[in-house]
């Protein structure tokens, strides 16, 4: 049920499973929803900046932190949220540097994404402190991720021998 009036807004985030339910979450929420599976499709977009942007921060190949400055040097009015699987400290400072009105971990859901864009209270488990479980099982999970996937390689540069790797990997997230 949107209308004219309806506020535009930008979802890139490389999941399609995600991106199309959070989408139309959104769109039930009133928004015009343009979503997109990469920074380049984006960018190439990029007319004029969206009212509202909801941004991953890794995006294949590419960092949702150049789109994110795209869209302020093209509209420095352009509320945007960095959402994230791999929360840490210095990007949700570049993340805020850039622009950002909020970063958000994965999983999230859409009320929770309206509220950071609106400028509402943030959710009580936004500001939380992650475990030293969490950060390590979010960290480990970093590290592969920039390997490709290929846990010798996570192992070697995590200086862990990749069985005790493999191990750690079958674990469940911890909750906090």
């Amino acid at each position: 049920m949107t209308t004219a009036e309806s506020p535009t807004l930008w979802l890139v985030d490389d999941d399609e499973a995600f991106r199309k339910r959070l989408g139309r979450a959104l769109e039930e929420r009133g928004f015009v929803v343009t979503s997109f599976a990469s920074v380049e499709e984006s960018l190439a977009a990029l007319v004029e900046g969206p009212e509202y942007a909801v941004v991953d921060l890794r995006l294949g190949g590419a960092s949702g932190l150049a789109l994110l400055e795209a869209l302020h040097t093209k509209d420095p009015g352009t509320r945007a949220v960095m959402l994230t699987g791999y929360g840490s400290i210095p990007t949700a400072v570049e993340a805020t540097k850039l622009g950002a009105v909020a970063y958000l971990t994965k999983p999230t859901d859409a009320d929770a994404v309206v509220q950071a864009l609106l400028g509402g209270a943030a959710p009580a488990d936004v500001d939380e402190t992650p475990s030293l479980a969490r950060a390590e099982w979010e960290y480990i999970h970093r590290v592969l991720a920039d390997c490709q996937s290929n846990v010798s390689e996570a192992a070697r540069r995590l200086g862990l021998h990749r069985r005790s790797l493999q191990r750690k990997l079958q674990k469940h997230p911890p909750t906090k």
